[in-house]
């Protein structure tokens, strides 16, 4: 592929954010596409990742270009710039899903000491054997998981029900089952 230069570009992407020019916009995917990509790669650390990295970002160059002002910058500038941010969101999206799976990680071990421990495990004796293991943490903790598993509430219903910010009650949450899955697998010790 020939490299495309800096007055190209500006041109391209002039003719995407007037014309709406799929052509142009083809020339820029081509020329920016594998360079993402890369950077995905090694700040993503998976091929999956890395690809949504470049259809995101595109998918905003493709959108935005009419954001996009000739006499302040290079192309280049500007599509780093949204292939940063894009970044960000999948590292913040990423880090969100992995706190919010975390009581996955917790409900195996619980259910399986149950399964253990009596013939015939019941929602009753779950929900006992929870609160009580619940009633182990700080009570900030105590709160958030309660309210979170026990009764249901989204982080943010409990967030405005408490006057805390989301992550703060994202922190208890993720701190409280840390707690709560090192009792677990103590207990599986003996």
């Amino acid at each position: 592929m020939n490299e495309i230069s800096i007055e190209q570009q500006k041109q391209l992407l002039v003719s995407v954010a007037t014309d709406r020019d799929k052509t142009a916009f083809a020339a820029i995917f081509s020329h920016f596409a594998p360079k993402i990509r890369s950077y995905g790669l090694k700040h993503l650390k998976q091929e999956a990742n890395a690809m949504e990295l470049v259809q995101e970002t595109m998918l905003t160059v493709w959108r935005k270009a009419h954001l996009f002002h000739p006499e302040k910058g290079a192309v280049s500038t500007w599509v780093y710039t949204i292939m940063r941010n894009q970044c960000f969101d999948i590292l913040r999206k990423r880090q969100a899903t992995k706190e919010d799976n975390y009581s996955d990680d917790i409900w195996p071990i619980f259910e399986q000491k149950l399964v253990t421990t009596s013939d015939d495990p019941s929602n009753e004796q779950l929900n006992g054997e929870l609160v009580t293991l619940i009633a182990t943490l700080p009570k900030n903790q105590q709160v958030v998981v309660n309210e979170i598993y026990l009764n249901q509430r989204s982080h943010q219903e409990l967030a405005d029900q408490l006057g805390l910010p989301v992550g703060t009650v994202k922190s208890r949450l993720r701190l409280g089952l840390q707690k709560l899955r090192l009792h677990l697998e103590n207990d599986d010790a003996y």
